[in-house]
This record gives structure tokens, C-alpha cells and sequence, in this order.
């Protein structure tokens, strides 16, 4: 089939996502579950962009990608110069195809998604990165000169490596310092296989180390160096740890065994899946199989956990939220994805309490063994007035309490910071009343000089098409203070 000669085909194709698994298949393993575009079936879905002059996906695009240009050279199979485009605004188009909630993003923000569905934007950018990678074009960087400055980076997630790749074009070394054994960080440990595959990560790594950034795993600053040790070995400094630490669930009973973080319950998954030795996955404790789950909270990481725990063979899997469908937090295509699994959604429904039970959970290790959960307490809840962010807040509903059967329960209410500065060892490290790390908004710089920080440990926990954004901001203004301070040290050795 010839790609489509004009745009705006929208009235006479519909929407088409790429072929996806059957729910019953792919309840079985971690596969991903959406099968690649053809070529044809690609440039077809492409062309039914509108072109329109204010588009909205691009608006509502953290990164401002510029979607129908690259829609349209799809269209007219111009795939290289497609991946040009997109690469330009992008780090990693080929995660954010297989990741964003593009649903509340640029296909929900669609000009003709109502009436036409919108256009199939997440995978046509998967796509179209995919086959770059496929056909060789996406080289290692070759900077047009190697700069004698050097960049330390601490946190080798999305934010960190996307400031990594924009330093490193500009010339600088590159040095990427990571408290885990790869690189990744979230999109590692945290994200299931089902939505991105560890490959599609480690290849992008393998990438940037062919570019010349170096990094340094198992390397814990606060453990290994200081901040201030680390600020003395480069010219600037960028922090994009991420935030990590789980919010907690203050409710009688929430000591038991068995009542996890959603990140410890993600980590040992994904480790498992990496083929690395999970004592608390192989002892029993984090697999689901033949249980009860509880996933308590809304969010894209509740998604994450409910599919995780499915795939896991649990006997039965419920996801606890106190609002209802509409005011989900997550993306509604995950929920969706979650309901053809088998997931049940108990909504409008929090947790009161946790009951235990008699027994020892089975397999735990000598020393660790204490009364497990047995099931949890709920209240059915009702939705009352808005409050100052427009939601409409949540209220218990008196004598409606009844009880879900849960062997495990997967806490996945949040995130927060930890106490950096004390972590760091860097007690001039200013962070706000929320624990994030202060910074001037216009330069990134934290309140030590030479210090940038970017991502979720400046904004809080977000999306990763947002760590992207922060990443290359933050670059971009650590390359402005660099060259600000050689010129002003050029001037003065000058007189």
C-alpha cells in the first residue's frame, strides 16, 4: 500500500491502535501487549492528523513535541527525517510512545477527538522510533568539539538521563552517578515489562555509553562521596534522584507483615523478571500467586501493581479507591487495560482498618515472622463538596464498613522526598515545606552554587515525559552557567 498522498483522512479512517493481545494471553507473562505498526497501517493512521493551526497536542505536550509535523512526514513515508523531528524535542520517543498517558496528553487534546477519535499519536511515535533504531539511523553523539568542562549527575532516571544526553551533544563530560546496579531508575525498577520492555531502556543505556557518558552504579552520594566531594570533581552539578519514599497509610493494624510500598512490590517484580535472586519475591512473601490483593490508591502506579499481581497469578485482584471512575487520578486506557485482565475496582471505598490473621505467613525467613494481614476494613465513601483544587472531596459514609480478603495489600498512595540534605551530607541544600529541593525557577540552581536540580525532586512525583522536560531545561541552564563562568574567568585572567 502507498502512503496516503494528503492529511486530514480523519473522515474517512478511523482510529486504529495497534493490534493488542488478548486479555487471556497476555494475563500469562510480561510481554508488552501492544503489537508494532505496519508501515501502511502507520502512515495510514498518521494522515488522519488535521493539521490544524493551533494544535492542542502539541499545547498539551509537556515536551511541545512537534507532533504534526512528524504525523505528517509519517504520512508521506518520510520516516528518518520523522525521527529527526521527533528526537529534536525528545529524548527517548520511543518510552514516552509506550508510557505517557497520552489519553490525558496530546490524543486527549486532539481537535477532532470528538465525533473522530483522535489520532493515534503514542503509537505512531513508538513507531517511528522503533524503526530508527531498527534501521541504524539513531548513531552514537560525535560532539562538533570536546569541551574541557565536566557535568556530575546524581540519578540515572528519565530527568537525569535526558540532561546527560543534552550535555553531552553540547560536548561536556558527562559523569552519571546512580545508587542502583543499572541505569534507568524508574523506568528499571518501577514500570512493569507489560508497558515498557527492559531492552527498550538498556539499549538507550548501552547508547549514551557510547556517546561517552560515564556512569558510576552502586554509587550512593552520602555513602560513597559527599555533595561537596562530587561538586569538587565537575564544573556544575545536576540532582534528579527522583522521590521514592511511599506515603504512608496511618490506620489501625497497617504494622502488619505483608502490607507493602507499591515501589517494593514493583522493584521485586521487575528484578525478578531481570533475573536477579529477590529473597523477599522467591521466599513468597512479594509473589502474588494463588492470593489475595488489595491495591490501595488510583494512580498509574496502582495500575502498575493490580496488572503486576494478575500476571503474578493471583487468585483474585481488587484496586481500593475512594473516588469514583471519573476522578482517577491514572489513565483511563490503563484502567481499562486493568478491567480486561480480571482486575475488580472497588470504588468509592477506603481503607479503615487491617485485620490479622492467626497464622504465620507461609515462607517467611527465621527472625522475620510476625502476624500478617488477613483482610482489610472498608468504609463505602461519598463525594462532597469541591475543594480549592475543584475535586470533590471524599466522605466516609457512617455503618457502611465491610471487609475484602487480602493476603497481600500494595500501598500506592504517592510519593515523597527524602531528606536530601541530610542524605547528601549538604546542610546548605534549601528545600521547600513539602521536602522538595528549592531552587530559582528561571536557572534551576539549588541554593549551593553549582548544585541544578531537576524532576520529581523539585516538582514532586510526576510524569516522566515531565523528568524529560526538567531535564533538558535544567541542561540548558547548567550549559549557560558554565560558559558564564569561563568567560568571566577569561576576562579577568585578560587584565
Amino acid at each position: 500500500m502507498a502512503p496516503p498522498a494528503r492529511m486530514l483522512r480523519f473522515v474517512d479512517v478511523a482510529q486504529h491502535m495497534p493490534d493488542k493481545r488478548k486479555a487471556a494471553e497476555r494475563r500469562r507473562d510480561f510481554g508488552e501487549i501492544y503489537a508494532e505498526f505496519s508501515a501502511a497501517r502507520a502512515a495510514e493512521q498518521a494522515s488522519r492528523c488535521s493539521q490544524c493551526g493551533v494544535p492542542f497536542c502539541q499545547v498539551h505536550c509537556p515536551l511541545s513535541n512537534n507532533i504534526p509535523d512528524w504525523l505528517k512526514l509519517t504520512a508521506e513515508g518520510r520516516l528518518e527525517e520523522a525521527y529527526e523531528v521527533s528526537a529534536a524535542t525528545n529524548s527517548f520517543p520511543e518510552i514516552c510512545g509506550r508510557i505517557c498517558p497520552q489519553d490525558r496528553l496530546c490524543e486527549g487534546n486532539c481537535v477532532i477527538e470528538k465525533g473522530f477519535e483522535s489520532v493515534t499519536i503514542g503509537a505512531v511515535e513508538r513507531y517511528i522510533t522503533d524503526t530508527a533504531w531498527e534501521k541504524g539511523w539513531i548513531k552514537p553523539i560525535r560532539p562538533p568539539h570536546q569541551r574541557a568542562q565536566s557535568v556530575g549527575i546524581v540519578g540515572a532516571g528519565p530527568g537525569g538521563l535526558a540532561a546527560a544526553e543534552a550535555l553531552r551533544r553540547k560536548g561536556y563530560a558527562v559523569h552519571v552517578y546512580d545508587r542502583y546496579d543499572r541505569v534507568g531508575g524508574l523506568l528499571i525498577y518501577g514500570i512493569p515489562n507489560f508497558k515498557l520492555d527492559k531492552q527498550i531502556v538498556e539499549r538507550r543505556a548501552q547508547w549514551l555509553a557510547d556517546s561517552g557518558v560515564v556512569f558510576h552504579l552502586n554509587f550512593e552520594v552520602g555513602r560513597d562521596a559527599t555533595l561537596a566531594e562530587i561538586r569538587a570533581q565537575h564544573d556544575a552539578v545536576l540532582v534528579a534522584t527522583g522521590v521514592y519514599k511511599a506515603r504512608e497509610l496511618q490506620a489501625p493494624g497497617a504494622g502488619l507483615a505483608n502490607i507493602v510500598p507499591a515501589m517494593t512490590y514493583l522493584t521485586a517484580s521487575n528484578r525478578k523478571g531481570l533475573g536477579d535472586a529477590v529473597p523477599d519475591y522467591d521466599d513468597g512473601t512479594l509473589d502474588a500467586a494463588g492470593k489475595h490483593v488489595v491495591v490501595i490508591g488510583g494512580g498509574d502506579t496502582a495500575m502498575d501493581c493490580v496488572r503486576t499481581a494478575v500476571r503474578q497469578g493471583a487468585a483474585s485482584v481488587k484496586c481500593l479507591y475512594r473516588r469514583d471512575r471519573a476522578n482517577m487520578p491514572g489513565s483511563l486506557r490503563e484502567v481499562h487495560h486493568a478491567e480486561e485482565e480480571g482486575v475488580e475496582f472497588v470504588w468509592l471505598s477506603a481503607p479503615e482498618a487491617f485485620i490479622g490473621r492467626a497464622a504465620a505467613p507461609k515462607g517467611r525467613r527465621k527472625g522475620a515472622v510476625r502476624e500478617a494481614v488477613g483482610s482489610v476494613r472498608s468504609l463505602r465513601m461519598r463525594l462532597g463538596i469541591a475543594d480549592a483544587t475543584g475535586r470533590q472531596v471524599p466522605e466516609p459514609i457512617a455503618g457502611s464498613d465491610f471487609d475484602l480478603p487480602a493476603d497481600i495489600v500494595v500501598k500506592a498512595l504517592g510519593f515523597d522526598p527524602d531528606d536530601l540534605p541530610a542524605q547528601f551530607a549538604a546542610p546548605d541544600l534549601a528545600t521547600t515545606k513539602w521536602g522538595t529541593l528549592a531552587i530559582d525557577r528561571r536557572s534551576f540552581m539549588t541554593s549551593v552554587d553549582g548544585v541544578f536540580a531537576a524532576g520529581d525532586i523539585v516538582r514532586g512525583a510526576s510524569l516522566v515525559v515531565w523528568a524529560i522536560r526538567d531535564g533538558r531545561d535544567a541542561a540548558a541552564q547548567i550549559h549557560r552557567y558554565i560558559q558564564a563562568k569561563a568567560g568571566a574567568a577569561a576576562a579577568e585572567a585578560a587584565e
